[in-house]
């Protein structure tokens, strides 16, 4: 019996554990009021990222979509990688660093790019 008990106790304490990160997660817009847009490349400058953070990409669909790569495709503003468009992107960050760019031509290369890092 006693043994049941404790499996539960470790399963409550989990779960308040997991609530708890969950509810210390951030939600960042990029580019904050103007978007997902030319020139957001500075954006995450200054910003603490931590896993579990969320992104918002927002941004016409149609005239812009979110490309995550490797560093060596952001590097080269080569856009290939998991393509979304919806115009509404979310996507939650685990630990390490992220490359975004849009793959649009020109549009990476305008400045329509970012790197973060979650810790």
């Amino acid at each position: 019996m006693q043994g049941k008990q404790g499996s539960a106790i470790l399963c409550v304490i989990f779960m308040v554990l997991f609530t708890i990160q969950i509810t210390n997660a951030a939600i960042y817009y990029v580019g904050d009021g103007n978007g997902w847009t030319f020139g957001v490349s500075n954006w995450p400058n200054g910003k603490n990222f931590k896993a579990g953070d969320v992104l918002v990409f927002k941004y016409p669909k149609g005239i812009h979509n979110v490309v995550i790569v490797n560093k060596a495709n952001y590097g080269a503003c080569k856009a290939s990688g998991k393509t979304l468009s919806s115009g509404n992107d979310r996507v939650t960050l685990g630990r390490g660093t992220y490359y975004f760019i849009c793959g649009i031509p020109g549009h990476c290369n305008g400045g329509q790019n970012i790197s973060v890092t979650a810790n």
